[in-house]
């Protein structure tokens, strides 16, 4: 793909990792600033609301700029906003530097997508998008594991300073290997609102949020199921993310390929691998061996989903997919926050960690067969 598809993974890896570093950190921030740990933990939930709303605003903001200039702007906002969260000397302060961090995510793999297909070979979009979105996966499942290190043997505003440090690579990274975008078509913002109000994208995101949320519910409560199901001690479930972020990057790589040949029917077979899988290991999660296993082929088959949940949406927008691209990564975080909601009422109500695969498996389906649904009414269409 060449060295600008390393710049939007490096900038996708810096964007990801901040999103949850707050959470290993929970009570290192409490402590440090006075305040409880639920309160801490909205830290997360802020930075998702500004990713929300934050995604549409800056690309309506930047729509007529050039696509480099942006992204570039982008992650200097990203840069500065954590820079800022490493100096914030209380709560509301990091709150609301953590708000200012999250305008830079969506609109950046909005327009990061879009620029990785107009750059892709014909025929590999998908592809391209899963190797941007392997940045993401790595923030999440070694980013932040390394960060939780960092910042419990140092302190919590370490993390913080060496993802800025990143985001200053990252900057770099596009600057130098992004090639000049001023041939690109030019959006325009009444096509780009009209075409994400269309009831096939908005279908499309939808499956996105309920894809994702499939995810999340197992994913969120994934130590607690390998420690106190499946009997790992906590370096051992350390490793077993590790192993879980070499299948989920596997499977993205493999779910870009499959969404380049067959988008809808891809995103329907993962959804329903998820759900089987999901079935699976609520039965095997009391078992050492066989949970280890399901865990890993599970994040394998459900992260294979993410790059044709994203071309989808994109290619139901037609030839307006900005605002669509950006606005999925918000269906994305939905998707997160909805998973991790369900997953926790399930525990709430006492039903059982092996209940948690269960509830991942039937919002799984559900997804399945909205998918179907859109290959019924809609097809596929090509970007």
């Amino acid at each position: 793909m060449g060295s600008w598809m390393i710049a939007l993974a490096a900038g996708a890896f810096c964007i990801g990792m901040t999103e949850f570093l707050p959470m290993g950190l929970l009570p290192d921030i409490a402590h440090s600033l006075d305040v409880s740990i639920p309160a801490t933990g909205n830290l997360v939930t802020v930075y998702a609301l500004g990713v929300v709303v934050g995604g549409p605003l800056m690309v309506a903001l930047t729509i007529n700029r050039p696509r480099k200039a942006t992204l570039l702007a982008l992650m200097a906002i990203f840069t500065l906003g954590n820079m800022l969260c490493a100096l914030s000397p209380n709560y509301l302060t990091l709150a609301a530097a953590r708000i200012f961090t999250a305008l830079s995510h969506g609109s950046f793999f909005g327009i990061g997508a879009v620029v990785a297909i107009y750059l892709a070979p014909p025929g590999q979009s998908g592809r391209a998008l899963a190797l941007m979105f392997t940045g993401l996966t790595l923030a999440n499942v070694l980013g932040v594991p390394l960060g939780t290190l960092l910042g419990q043997e140092t302190s919590w505003r370490i993390p913080f300073w060496t993802v800025a440090a990143c985001g200053a690579l990252a900057m770099y990274a596009i600057w130098r290997f992004i090639p000049d975008l001023s041939a690109m078509p030019k959006p325009d913002l009444r096509k780009e609102m009209h075409a994400v109000m269309q009831p096939n994208v908005l279908l499309a995101m939808a499956i996105t949020a309920i894809g994702f949320a499939g995810v999340f519910t197992i994913f969120t409560y994934i130590t607690p199921i390998l420690e106190d199901m499946s009997g790992l001690l906590p370096h051992e479930v350390s490793f077993m993310l590790i192993a879980m972020g070499v299948a989920a990057t596997i499977g993205l790589n493999i779910g870009g390929k499959m969404a380049d040949w067959k988008l809808l029917p891809t995103i329907t077979l993962s959804l329903a691998g998820m759900a089987l899988l999901g079935i699976v290991f609520a039965w095997s999660m009391q078992f050492t061996v066989a949970a280890i296993a399901t865990a890993f082929v599970w994040g394998l088959v459900s992260f294979a989903v993410g790059p044709g949940l994203q071309t989808n949406a994109m290619a139901q927008a037609g030839d307006s997919p900005l605002m669509a691209s950006t606005v999925n990564q918000s269906a994305f975080n939905l998707g997160n926050a909805g998973g991790a909601f369900l997953g926790g009422a399930v525990i709430h109500f006492g039903l059982g960690l092996p209940a948690v695969a269960l509830a991942s498996a039937a919002v799984a389906i559900c997804g399945a067969l909205l998918t179907i649904y859109s290959i019924r009414h809609y097809g596929k269409q090509k970007i």
